[in-house]
């Protein structure tokens, strides 16, 4: 029998902002890109002020965004 890899950490979030907010992952990292240098939770901030995202979802695509960097 096959295992199934279950998704952990930020990219948990993932499916759900893409249905809750109807953009690709991609369209928010390209954002948080434009944002550098900012810090973490400047970055969540300006998501939930300017693009309206909730705190746990803003949290999460930052984290990601953060760790490839």
């Amino acid at each position: 029998m096959a295992e199934t890899t279950k998704v952990k950490g930020p990219a948990s979030y993932f499916p759900s902002i893409e249905k809750t907010y109807s953009q690709p992952i991609a369209h928010w990292m390209a954002i948080l890109e434009k944002a550098r240098p900012l810090k973490h939770m400047e970055l969540v901030n300006q998501l939930k002020t300017q693009h309206k995202i909730g705190h746990g979802h803003a949290n999460a695509l930052v984290a990601s965004f953060l760790a490839k960097k």
